[in-house]
């Protein structure tokens, strides 16, 4: 009874938490992208500013399809915005905008959080492939019989340890995304693209952007526990 319960209540949780840091993220938006930036910034001059002004005018910035798609690439040296964030004078496509710029300056400044989760991604996206079709591949092979139930059990815990490395690599992104954060709403307030009112509504999208990824280390921190709870009592 215990056992069902906290596998299936760990689960209904990990729903729960989702879909609120989900809903959080979207309703912050929604609001403050209403609110045009008083000093006539849209997410790409305020982003271009901030770059410029960091040395990093060699730092592209490209419009791409999508909601909320924005994201820096490392390896082109491009800042990428969805088209709202990009052509946008809201507060919102300001606040998006400048944390891109913040993971640009991470970059650059070679901000250590950073380096270990770049060198990490290509293991990390591995991994989540891997991790499930390993788990399931034991389960399989556990049930052909008692003989094939050992090496079955080898490859689920393949699988678990796969996916505990996605679950260390969602644990050092918290800090690349929280200092992303901190320094985009330093540099719109240094440079005065914002206001000091308009400040706090870029902090409130930023906070709760930054829910998004602790929900998501959350998570996936008890689906870990979950599938330990799950095939550690299967064996049992």
């Amino acid at each position: 009874m215990n056992y069902f319960f906290w596998t299936y209540g760990i689960l209904i949780i990990c729903i729960l938490i989702s879909v609120a840091a989900q809903i959080k993220i979207s309703a912050s938006y929604s609001k403050y992208r209403k609110v045009a930036s008083s000093k006539g910034y849209t997410g790409y001059t305020a982003a271009r500013e901030i770059l410029d002004r960091n040395g990093l005018a060699f730092v592209n910035i490209e419009m791409i399809s999508g909601k909320l798609s924005d994201h820096f690439d490392p390896r082109q040296n491009v800042i990428r915005l969805s088209q709202d964030v990009y052509n946008g004078n809201s507060v919102a496509a300001i606040g998006v905008a400048a944390h891109e710029c913040g993971h640009a300056i991470q970059y650059d400044r070679e901000y250590i959080p950073m380096k270990i989760r770049n060198a990490v991604v290509k293991t990390t996206s591995l991994c989540s492939t891997l991790s499930f079709v390993l788990i399931l591949l034991g389960v399989f092979i556990s049930v052909l019989g008692s003989t094939m139930g050992e090496i079955g059990g080898y490859i689920i815990n393949a699988g678990i340890i796969a996916y505990a490395v996605i679950v260390v690599f969602q644990l050092i992104t918290l800090p690349v995304e929280f200092n992303a954060s901190k320094r985009a709403l330093s540099t719109i307030d240094e440079y005065g693209i914002v206001s000091s009112e308009e400040k706090g509504m870029v902090a409130n999208v930023l906070t709760s952007a930054a829910l998004t990824y602790l929900a998501a280390f959350v998570v996936s921190l008890l689906q870990l526990l979950r599938l330990i709870m799950i095939f550690g009592g299967r064996r049992n």
